[in-house]
């Protein structure tokens, strides 16, 4: 089997309807670029730091999520999500992805598709090309999406759609 033999996928947020966006910035990694090995699978597989500013002020919640569009696989791959991060939250530590402990106030994980709700950094495929991961902060017009713990990152962004008032993405790229 040839991977690069499949079409690139698009970018996913595209698809969706268009909501204003904001300031999503990093410390760790920065956009376009490869993703450093801190932060991936076979790596550090810290979760990277991030930042964000410019959000309607009318935001009542965050969603923060990171998605792999490129995984092998029909529906991508989902790498971390934290629902329920207060408005009053505008970053996350290094770290902040190994455990609701890490957390303030509500937030909380769900399970990526690797079963784990924690953040699981970058593992594509050897030799597979460059695979990109879009970190992603929802800003939310709800104090919390009332879904609970065990709900797959599918879910939380299906019923986070109708919630979106404005979205920021940071795309990174990493290849084995």
């Amino acid at each position: 089997m040839n991977l690069q033999d499949r079409p690139l996928a698009p970018e996913p947020y595209a698809l969706l309807p268009r909501v204003p966006s904001f300031e999503l910035t990093s410390p760790d990694i920065c956009p376009g670029e490869k993703m450093p090995e801190d932060f991936v699978a076979n790596g550090g597989n810290l979760s990277p730091a991030l930042n964000w500013q410019g959000f309607p002020a009318e935001t009542e919640s965050f969603l923060v999520t990171c998605f792999d569009p490129d995984a092998p696989t029909p529906a991508g791959f989902w790498h971390w999500c934290i629902q329920d991060l207060s408005s009053e939250t505008t970053s996350l530590p290094r770290g902040a992805g190994s455990s609701d402990l890490e957390l303030e106030g509500a937030a909380f994980h769900n399970p990526g598709d690797n079963g784990q709700a924690a953040y699981y950094g970058p593992n594509p495929p050897a030799g597979d090309r460059p695979h990109r991961y879009i970190f992603a902060v929802h800003a939310l017009d709800v104090p919390t999406l009332e879904l609970d713990d065990e709900a797959t990152p599918t879910v939380v962004s299906f019923n986070a759609l109708f919630h979106t008032i404005a979205r920021a993405t940071l795309t990174v790229e990493y290849q084995q």
